[in-house]
């Protein structure tokens, strides 16, 4: 009988931190959770979470967001910093500038902003490796090649 109770327990993850704002909530702040987080209702201002966010149909969302993964079909006006990925569903309707690694966005959801996907990370790394192969072409010029016919 107590082998039960404690395999039950060991089951659960141990920081798994569930938050939820349904319908008819109207919160004005800001917002810091682990874990992950579901908002069905209306919230202005910062929304912080090393988790995920979960955005509903019904949830309009204006402000700052920084989460590790943001899932929306709702309506959002913000600017996002997601540091695993951001998917827009349908009906979803997300406006603001966004940075992540990684996006989806479903057919028939909505965005309108500006999307950094870190590609500057890429073209700096990019440059400095293919530096090393390149030649000052100033070195070369009045030089000309001699053939023989």
């Amino acid at each position: 009988m107590w082998a039960i109770g404690e395999k039950q327990a060991t089951d659960t993850p141990p920081n798994d931190n569930f938050t939820f704002l349904s319908k008819g909530v109207d919160f004005r702040g800001i917002l810091n959770f682990d874990g992950t987080i579901r908002i069905d209702g209306r919230v202005e201002g910062e929304i912080t979470t090393s988790g995920t966010l979960i955005i509903g149909e019904q949830a309009v969302v204006k402000g700052v967001i920084s989460a590790g993964v943001l899932i929306t079909s709702g309506k959002v006006n913000a600017t996002i910093s997601a540091t695993a990925k951001i998917q827009i569903q349908k009906p979803g309707i997300l406006i603001g500038d966004i940075r992540t690694p990684g996006i989806s966005i479903e057919d028939g959801a909505h965005f309108h902003g500006m999307c950094d996907m870190g590609a500057h990370k890429w073209v700096e790394e990019h440059s400095s490796s293919s530096s090393k192969n390149t030649h000052d072409a100033t070195t070369f010029r009045g030089k000309t090649r001699s053939t023989s016919l």
